[in-house]
């Protein structure tokens, strides 16, 4: 029996989808106004800034280094670095080029990022979805199968009792006759009823 789908809202499925852009805006967003409270022109926010973006990197590389790297902490610790990076430059900085132009180069990266992973999980999805198709067909063809060996079995079984009542109805009916010799049947031999022994007469 299939399963019910059900229809994801638009809304469940754009917002994985503008996730990279609503990140790096809120970013940009929050630095400037970050900027607006002081940390504009201030050396001392810029080297912190730039330490923790420099850390976030570090972090980042020695997770994908070896074969035993974490993809996904790699991954979030690049982001976290660029987001740390473009926080302290867009608060340093007293215009809005320089912030907007790294805007769009972190929004460009991390859709980048995001595109491999969701190349990723649909490959993912569409291999469960095809292997939950076959075993669905293989279980409906053998549940075919058994449907036919059971309807087989039982026309059969049906056609055996209507050939066993209808040849001991005609031994009947033929016993029944005036001058009907028994012992020249037993000789000649009786047909053999499905699942039961053959009949003894007695002969008179």
């Amino acid at each position: 029996m299939n399963e019910p789908t059900t229809a994801r809202h638009w809304l469940a499925a754009a917002l994985p989808k503008a996730a990279p852009g609503l990140a790096t805006s809120t970013v940009l967003i929050l630095a400037r106004v970050w900027s607006v409270n002081g940390a504009e022109h201030s050396i001392g926010n810029a080297v912190l800034m730039t330490a923790l973006a420099l850390g976030a990197a570090a972090a980042g590389a020695c997770a994908a280094v070896g074969r035993s790297g974490d993809g996904t902490l790699a991954g979030t610790a690049f982001a976290a670095s660029g987001g740390l990076a473009l926080a302290g430059v867009a608060g340093y900085a007293d215009g809005l080029s320089l912030p907007l132009l790294l805007w769009a180069l972190t929004t460009a990266v991390a859709y980048g990022l995001a595109a491999r992973h969701w190349r990723t999980d649909r490959r993912g999805t569409v291999a469960y979805e095809r292997q939950v198709s076959q075993g669905r067909e293989e279980h409906a063809h053998l549940e075919r199968i058994e449907a036919m060996r059971s309807r087989t079995q039982i026309e059969v079984a049906r056609e055996a009792s209507t050939y066993a009542t209808a040849l001991a109805e005609a031994m009947t009916a033929r016993a029944a006759l005036p001058g009907f010799d028994a012992a020249a049947v037993t000789r000649a031999g009786l047909p053999e009823l499905p699942g039961r022994q053959q009949p003894t007469l007695d002969t008179p």
